[in-house]
């Protein structure tokens, strides 16, 4: 593990009682849209996992965010076209079954994350300050 400083991030798929309320009482598709509605703003980045490329809940929620001008990272599968449309970054897995494109998004995923860990660490020593405080 590498010492750093925190860096803000949020899962919205861990916020069990904000999913099971959005979803009762507007609709699942909101689940995702409406913390970013609240949350999101210009520099954030969204990033959406959708094996099919057409989960109505990602979809919104990136439209959402391209509204509030964050940035949007798209991962799916080989017929996932509907979300390069809304990506700024898309990355798709040229298969068709479920297991592998999810397991390929997982090992994709660690790896940009590492790569951006040693980043904004190489960065924060050249600059002395903390990567997300000026």
């Amino acid at each position: 593990m590498m010492e750093r400083a925190p860096l803000p991030a949020l899962a919205l798929t861990t916020d069990t009682s904000a999913l099971t309320a959005i979803g009762n009482d507007y609709a699942f598709e909101d689940g995702f849209s409406w913390p970013l509605e609240a949350l999101g703003s210009r520099g954030n980045i969204a990033v959406g996992f959708s094996t099919s490329g057409k989960s109505p809940n990602v979809l919104k929620a990136f439209a959402v965010a391209r509204k509030n001008k964050m940035i949007t990272v798209g991962f799916t599968g080989k017929n996932g076209h509907t979300l390069k449309e809304t990506s700024d970054y898309f990355f798709c897995v040229p298969l068709g079954a479920t297991p592998p494109i999810q397991e390929s998004h997982t090992l994709i995923a660690h790896i940009i994350c590492d790569y951006c860990e040693n980043l904004l660490a190489t960065s924060s020593r050249r600059t002395g300050r903390s990567p997300h405080r000026s």
